[in-house]
C-alpha cells in the first residue's frame, strides 16, 4: 500500500509568516487486545483552552534517525516499548499562530511492553499529559469531540486520516 502523503493548511489562524520547520515522529500504537494508545493533553496557552487527544510522538533531535526518535518518544510519553510495523506516511501541516511548519512522520507500532514514562516538566505541568487506551471507534469520537476547538480541529484534520489508514493496514480488524 502506498504511503499516505497529506499537505494540510492551517485555516484556523491567519498566516503571517512561517519561520521554521519541525521534523516530528508520531505513531498509531496498538496492542493484541485491539486497543489503541494516545496521549491526552490539557492545555491553556496561546492556542486557547482545550482538552485534546493526540498520537504520541515529538521532535526528532539532532543526530537521530526517525525510528530511534520514535522509540524514544513512545518510551517517554507512553512508557511503551514497541515493534515498528509500517511507516504510514507523512503529514505536512502548519501552526500559523507559532509560525511553524510541521513534517509529521507517522508509523504503525505494536506494543511489546509497558514500563515507566519519562515526561518532561512541560509535559507534566503545562500539558498534563496522560495515556488514553481506546477502541478505534472511541478514538474517532474523541477526535471529533476535540475538533470543536481551533487547535483540536488542526489535530483532528491531521490525525483522523492516519488513524483510518492504520485501520486499513491492520486489515480492518482493529475497529
Amino acid at each position: 500500500m502506498k504511503e499516505l502523503n497529506l499537505q494540510l493548511k492551517d485555516t484556523e489562524w491567519p498566516l503571517e509568516y512561517i519561520d521554521h520547520d519541525r521534523k516530528i515522529v508520531r505513531a498509531i500504537v496498538f496492542d493484541d487486545q485491539e486497543n489503541y494508545y494516545f496521549v491526552r493533553a490539557k492545555r491553556d496557552d496561546d492556542f486557547g483552552k482545550a482538552t485534546l487527544i493526540e498520537t504520541s510522538g515529538g521532535g526528532v533531535e539532532a543526530g537521530e534517525d526517525l525510528e530511534t526518535a520514535l522509540k524514544r518518544e513512545l518510551k517517554e510519553e507512553l512508557g511503551a516499548e514497541v515493534e515498528i510495523m509500517h511507516k504510514i506516511g507523512i503529514v505536512s501541516d502548519y501552526y500559523n499562530l507559532i509560525h511553524r511548519h510541521n513534517i509529521n512522520n507517522y508509523y504503525l507500532c505494536k506494543v511489546t511492553s509497558f514500563g515507566e514514562k519519562h515526561l518532561t516538566k512541560d509535559e507534566i505541568e503545562d500539558f498534563h499529559l496522560s495515556t488514553l487506551r481506546l477502541s478505534y471507534r472511541d478514538a474517532e469520537k474523541e477526535y471529533q469531540k476535540c475538533a470543536e476547538t481551533k487547535i483540536g480541529k488542526l489535530i483532528a484534520d491531521r490525525e483522523l486520516p492516519v488513524l483510518r489508514r492504520a485501520k486499513v493496514l491492520l486489515g480492518g480488524n482493529y475497529a
